[in-house]
């Protein structure tokens, strides 16, 4: 029986390899095929304001437009660059709104078994259509502290018994989305650039001297745009869009 068992456990291991490595394999295949590509950023309209921690836990999360920041314009601006050297790059025009009104990661692990909701948005929204692949860059979601969830571009203030810390977020996840199919070829989550804070969140984030300071300030902004410039070329590296950082 132990010795059924073990084969068993054996066959198993080996069925999900095979299928992690056909996945693989597959997915290689169709961004090697990949020629024309147009690129979607729906993450920098608006900024949140978070409070957590001891006096945090009860208030209720703000935000404020940060639209003439042209976060997602810079996003589209460096995505294009870094990947002009491999792609033919096509400007693509679309409703903004539309793509950041999806709050729900589908890259979240809950949501694995659902159909990623921007899959329609691109086939219905997304002009050109028939281009190789569209990249579509979203606001992504983790949990500070006590478990409060917190989202794409943002200021956080976490308060202890000890200290209060202060801390900028630009959370992001990108989609590869075939341009035929619609079918998601890649998905990932952009990760921490750095993780040596007291603070962490599992995206792009990083302390700033004052909690809140002025949320409309240059110094925040060029803040905030260095956490994407940084990140962006590491996460589409991740990919295998282009050559690892």
């Amino acid at each position: 029986m132990r010795r059924r068992l073990i084969l068993g456990l054996a066959c198993a291991i080996a069925c999900v390899a095979l299928g992690a490595a056909a996945a693989f394999e597959t997915r290689a295949t169709k961004l090697q095929a990949i020629k024309t590509i147009g690129i979607v950023s729906a993450i920098g309209e608006e900024m949140s304001l978070t409070q957590a921690g001891l006096t945090g836990i009860n208030n209720t999360g703000q935000s404020l437009s940060i639209s003439a920041w042209g976060l997602d314009e810079l996003i589209v601006q460096q995505v294009t660059g870094l990947l002009s050297g491999r792609y033919r790059v096509q400007a693509v025009s679309y409703q903004r709104a539309a793509f950041a009104a999806i709050r729900d990661s589908a890259v979240a692990p809950v949501n694995l078994l659902r159909s990623d909701p921007f899959k329609d948005l691109v086939r219905s929204n997304v002009t050109p259509q028939g281009l190789d692949a569209y990249i579509v860059i979203t606001r992504a979601r983790s949990k500070l502290g006590n478990g409060r969830n917190v989202e794409g571009v943002g200021l956080a203030q976490y308060r202890t018994l000890l200290a209060d810390y202060g801390l900028i977020h630009a959370l992001y996840e990108v989609r590869v989305i075939d341009g035929k199919s619609f079918d998601v070829i890649e998905k990932r989550a952009a990760a921490p650039l750095d993780n040596t804070g007291t603070m962490r969140l599992a995206g792009p984030s990083g302390p700033i001297d004052e909690a809140f300071g002025s949320p409309s300030s240059e110094r925040l902004r060029a803040a905030i745009a260095d956490l994407i410039t940084r990140s962006l070329p590491v996460t589409l590296g991740d990919m295998h869009l282009i050559d690892g950082q």
